[in-house]
């Protein structure tokens, strides 16, 4: 083999390699960030849902826009521990979803503000 054919067949793996290590990025971004985390929604091993939320979303104390707020949902993608049934909201039901909000309190976020087909959210278990 000749060392034109050497080094031409030496870019061509750097290229590939290159290539396929852009492609997977996006599939392995961390929570969070990046868009594959974005267009994710579902219940991982976990037993939480993991999905896209409307930044700057407010965690209340009750199920109730009523009640006090404890914090914001300051980042798009967030983890919630299960959902209950409290006052109704914009997103035309009364489910809302308990998490851990970005300030470290606890909170429930209506609906509306999580990023969901269907609520609540199937094999998330209703606290």
């Amino acid at each position: 083999m000749s060392a034109r054919t050497k080094i031409a067949l030496g870019l061509a793996a750097a290229a590939l390699t290159s290539g396929l290590a852009t492609a997977a990025a996006p599939a392995v971004a961390a929570p969070n960030t990046g868009t594959a985390a974005a267009a994710e929604c579902g219940v991982r091993s976990d037993g939480r849902l993991w999905c896209g939320n409307r930044s700057g979303a407010k965690g209340y104390e009750h199920r109730s826009y009523n009640s006090a707020v404890r914090g914001p949902l300051n980042t798009s993608f967030s983890w919630f521990q299960c959902w209950g049934y409290g006052d109704r909201h914009g997103g035309g039901n009364n489910v809302w979803y308990w998490t851990q909000l970005d300030n470290g309190q606890w909170g429930n976020v209506p609906a509306v503000d999580v990023h969901t087909s269907v609520d609540p959210a199937p094999g998330l278990r209703q606290c």
